[in-house]
């Protein structure tokens, strides 16, 4: 929720007269590096999680990323000008950076492999539940205008969460596979009994199983010794770089149809986040006010009732990820967001009254079937295939890609919508279009399969098209242990604890 807050909160505060007042009324470029630093705090927080993961181990790291986190709160609040609230958002940045990365690798490993989706989807909805209110704080906050307080509070309200985070972390248990690799074993049998349920002991023969097949994988890596930076950027036969690659996709995309944009907005840059989420996300009542003429209230109570709604639907893959899996609602998500964003071009373009209504009604569409595949997926998938020893580098690289790209996507936002308009729509279209064929040659399949079971499917595939497209088969009692690979199967788990391939 803190991390979805974050994200809509400065967009709901930067068009009220205080805020303007007080920060000397920033021009379109000083809008985009006042909200667009806060991203690149988040990429070098990303990179620094690497350090503090395996050391201090999940939970340290996202109690280090929490109190750097109020750090620059309190900075943020307290701002009277530019430069403060730019270094004060870069700090705060670099917290939820490290928390971005730890937090689903904590999660990914600790959760079951049936039910790993399904749980990360709540991390997801309250994602989503932070932009609506954020939104409907700035139209509170409207009322002490023109006192400063009304930007004031709703950025010190994060604070709250910051709150609730650092007095229930200590409840939580650690990643029982970061305890197995750093030797406490006994301590990760504990968790994982503790995880399974009320009636689990730490005498259960599954319990046990699930701890012995951890152990042995974390032994055989420790044969190898550490992992190097120099490991994760070569192949070798778990296949690193190609994780690598595959995890920052959902994360970012390489794109050629940035030129359009540098030369509207007089940027040099080479990557953008391919969806168009935070395009809208950011500065959802300002795209209201600048694309169609609405004004700031009647902007930000749209905004939220967006929010809203978005929040309620994004509830929905709880109940059908595991079933359908991550391939599947990544390629109808993308496909459906092009067809989103090719209807709000033609109705921005267009420009009547009752197209500025249809642009409203298809922006609200956009964000629903955002999170019904995207949403959730790019934020557990590069978690999921990162093999245990590389996974914290592995992953900080993924999130941080994401943070790079979103920058990017920040800071051109404001000036792009004034000068490219509808064309601005087009680019996001024809790239959510493209991750439809990218997802179904490249990307393997990763429900209902443990952490270990994906290490099994990058070793018996060789690097280019995948053939493992279908959910796995594990289930709340175990499963069969088999991998669906299209017409070829993998046992992963023979009768004696060998893994080889039956075809």
């Amino acid at each position: 929720m803190l991390f979805g807050y974050d994200q809509g909160v400065l967009g709901a505060v930067i068009g009220l007269s205080s805020f303007r007042r007080d920060f000397n009324d920033p021009n379109r470029n000083q809008e985009g590096i006042i909200a667009g630093i806060y991203d690149i705090g988040c990429f070098v927080g990303a990179i620094l999680a690497f350090m503090t993961a395996d050391r201090l181990g999940r939970k340290g790291s996202i109690c280090v990323g929490s109190w750097i986190m109020v750090v620059g709160t309190i900075l943020q609040t307290s701002a009277t000008e530019q430069i403060q609230m730019i270094v004060s958002r870069l700090i705060t940045g670099a917290g939820n950076g490290m928390n971005t990365v730890n937090v689903p690798i904590w999660q990914a490993e600790s959760f079951k492999s049936h039910n790993r989706g399904a749980m990360l989807i709540i991390q997801s909805a309250l994602i989503a539940f932070g932009h609506p209110l954020s939104t409907f704080m700035g139209l509170a906050s409207r009322q002490a205008e023109p006192s400063s307080f009304g930007w004031r509070w709703p950025i010190a309200f994060q604070g709250v969460f910051l709150i609730l985070i650092l007095c229930f972390l200590p409840f939580l248990p650690e990643s029982p596979r970061w305890l197995i690799q750093h030797g406490r074993v006994e301590e990760a049998t504990e968790v994982f009994a503790r995880l399974s349920g009320k009636e689990a002991t730490i005498t259960d023969a599954a319990i046990l199983t699930e701890r012995d097949d951890i152990v042995a994988s974390v032994e055989e890596e420790k044969k190898l010794g550490s992992a190097t930076w120099g490991e994760v950027f070569t192949e070798g036969p778990n296949r690193n770089i190609s994780r690598v690659l595959l995890g920052a996709g959902p994360y970012m995309f390489v794109i050629f149809a940035l030129k359009e944009v540098e030369h509207a907005t007089n940027l040099h840059c080479r990557f953008n986040q391919w969806s168009g989420i935070n395009s809208l996300a950011y500065f959802l009542p300002i795209t209201f006010e600048r694309n169609i003429g609405l004004s700031t209230e009647l902007s930000l109570i749209i905004a939220g009732v967006l929010g809203i709604q978005y929040f309620f639907v994004s509830w929905l893959p709880y109940f059908f990820i595991e079933k359908v899996g991550r391939r599947q609602m990544l390629m109808w998500s993308a496909g459906a967001c092009s067809f989103c964003m090719v209807m709000i071009a033609i109705m921005l373009k267009v420009g009547t009254v009752p197209c500025q209504w249809v642009f409203v009604a298809f922006c609200f569409l956009f964000f629903d079937v955002f999170s019904l595949g995207i949403l959730p997926v790019s934020w557990m998938y590069a978690s999921e295939i990162m093999p245990l020893r590389t996974r914290n580098k592995g992953v900080a690289l993924g999130v941080s890609s994401h943070w790079l790209s979103n920058f990017v996507v920040v800071y051109v936002t404001p000036a792009a919508i004034d000068n490219l308009q509808y064309k601005l729509y087009i680019i996001w279209a024809v790239l959510n279009a493209s991750f439809v064929p990218i997802t179904w040659l490249w990307y393997p399949e990763t429900a209902r399969r443990s952490l270990e079971d994906m290490d099994e499917v990058f070793r018996h595939e060789r690097f280019g098209l995948t053939k493992t497209r279908s959910p796995g088969t594990r289930t709340k009692e175990g499963g069969d242990g088999v991998i669906r690979r299209g017409d070829a199967d993998v046992e992963i788990f023979a009768d004696e604890g060998k893994r080889t391939p039956d075809s």
